[in-house]
């Protein structure tokens, strides 16, 4: 049987009447406004542009870099101060405070619950005294350069769904990633890089509990595939597969994708499904990479100075601090969303032994960033943000000992930084109780972090959507959520 007699006949009752949906649409605006308007929508995918519309209002950031601390910090630890809490050194957390919440099954079996302090000095830093950890002197040095948001909250209460649920508005897989949305609304601004890269740092630390992550996470989901992040690796190949094969010339490969692209044009004449373009597009795109992604990689040409700044980590393909500085030359390049993942938080044993090694593979590259793009004089457009996906409790996992001690998932308060891109430096947003437990001023959904990332970006959350499955969808979900207006500036 012919393959476009097959699709037809295999063709769903929704399938049939979102292809002559289509079909109708086009051939209308092509009465209206002429052959050659019906010519660019066919041979120009909408996404290289944006969406028409977009953004709702002036942005203030152009472009992001998301720096994902895979495991959960303890905000106890870093950023959230509680001195009241040496007192408390081993004694039961007071059931007032815990209020029957919901454990995992981690601690849901413990006899007790004693409070650990936190063993590491804090101090205060900056025009605003904001209190941080020891463990990150270089992130205390620019305190007045980000927001501190201590009030962050999750229903998620394990990885899986809470990184999902942060990262796509949805604790089910399946949904389009924050940066596939973004790029979905405003596309490209490089034709010779993917909108969307993602990186995934080392840790140096051998016992440090490391979580599982996926290619899903960058997913476009329901969006077209063309939304997806393209995962760049720090060893061979920066990206799979990008390389002509031994034997074949940069001619030959111009030949090949030129009839490969002659011959998915027929195919979509046949079939309509758009796909088939996002296809061709991809293999242009992966063509036009094969210059752009060498000259990207090629850290070389960076100078003493700049390595000082990020350390000598940097120089390590993989690191944190390697990652940091590719995703400043992403952003420099055009690249609009860059997500950089680092794992190994997941602290739920030997946290004096593994949480300064932890903090010590991310602080000085995580201000280095920052202060890299202010002297370039692209943090103001640039949007920084880094955090985990949830908390951790205030009291220990199994046993608790003055030098060791674990702490286990905790979704009702967490703590992230954000900054540039039009957020308020020198700030501390939000405010936990005495036992870093519950919140008790200007909690903050992950919803409403996701509408205060869209918003930077001048989009409206709200009437930001894609129609599927009949719905329409949208990062935030269905639920309220606004942005944090305190910390715009």
């Amino acid at each position: 049987m012919h393959a476009y007699d097959q699709a037809v006949l295999t063709e769903t009752r929704r399938q049939f009447f979102g292809r002559a949906a289509r079909g109708l649409g086009l051939t209308a605006l092509a009465t209206m406004m002429g052959e050659n308007l019906l010519a660019d929508v066919v041979s120009k995918p909408q996404a290289a542009g944006g969406l028409p519309g977009l953004p709702h209002f002036a942005p203030k950031a152009k472009r992001a870099i998301y720096l994902h601390m895979v495991g959960a910090p303890p905000q106890m630890d870093l950023l959230d101060y509680k001195p009241g809490l040496k007192d408390w050194f081993d004694k039961d957390l007071p059931d007032s405070v815990r209020r029957g919440q919901r454990l995992t099954t981690m601690t849901s079996g413990q006899t007790r619950f004693p409070i650990a302090p936190s063993v590491f000095k804090f101090d205060q830093h900056g025009q605003n005294g904001a209190w941080v950890s020891e463990l990150l002197p270089y992130t205390a040095k620019m305190t007045d350069d980000i927001a501190i948001l201590r009030s962050l909250h999750t229903e998620a209460i394990n990885h899986e769904p809470a990184i999902t649920f942060i990262q796509t508005g949805n604790m089910i897989a399946g949904k389009p990633c924050m940066g596939a949305w973004i790029a979905y609304g405003l596309g490209s601004m490089n034709q010779d890089l993917p909108t969307f890269v993602v990186l995934n740092a080392t840790h140096s630390h051998p016992k440090a509990n490391v979580q599982a992550i996926s290619a899903r996470l960058w997913s476009a989901g329901f969006l077209s595939a063309q939304y997806s992040g393209v995962a760049l690796r720090s060893g061979g190949d920066p990206v799979l597969y990008i390389n002509n094969p031994d034997g074949v010339a940069p001619q030959i490969r111009r030949r090949m994708l030129d009839a490969l692209g002659e011959l998915n044009q027929i195919e979509h004449e046949k079939i309509g499904d758009p796909e088939t373009l996002v296809r061709v597009a991809q293999f242009e795109m992966a063509f036009r990479m094969q210059s752009s992604v060498p000259e990207l990689t090629d850290l070389s040409k960076e100078t003493e100075s700049t390595y000082k700044l990020y350390g000598e980590e940097a120089h390590k393909g993989g690191t944190f601090a390697n990652s940091c500085l590719m995703a400043r030359r992403l952003v420099e390049r055009g690249v609009r969303f860059v997500q950089v993942y680092h794992r190994g938080w997941d602290v739920h044993g030997n946290l004096p032994e593994v949480l300064p090694s932890q903090c010590k593979d991310v602080d000085q590259g995580a201000w280095a960033l920052v202060q890299d793009l202010k002297a370039r004089g692209l943090l103001d457009s640039t949007l920084v943000i880094w955090g985990g996906e949830f908390g951790r409790t205030i009291y220990s996992q199994g046993k608790l000992t003055p030098t060791d001690h674990g702490r286990d998932h905790h979704p009702r308060c967490f703590s992230l930084w954000m900054a540039g891109g039009g957020v308020k430096g020198g700030i501390v947003h939000g405010e936990t109780d005495e036992f870093c437990y519950n919140l008790v001023k200007d909690p903050v959904h992950v919803r409403d972090f996701q509408a205060t990332i869209l918003h930077l970006f001048g989009i409206d959350h709200e009437k930001f959507t894609y129609k599927y499955q009949g719905l329409d969808q949208r990062l935030t979900g269905v639920e309220p959520a606004a942005p944090v207006k305190a910390i715009i500036a």
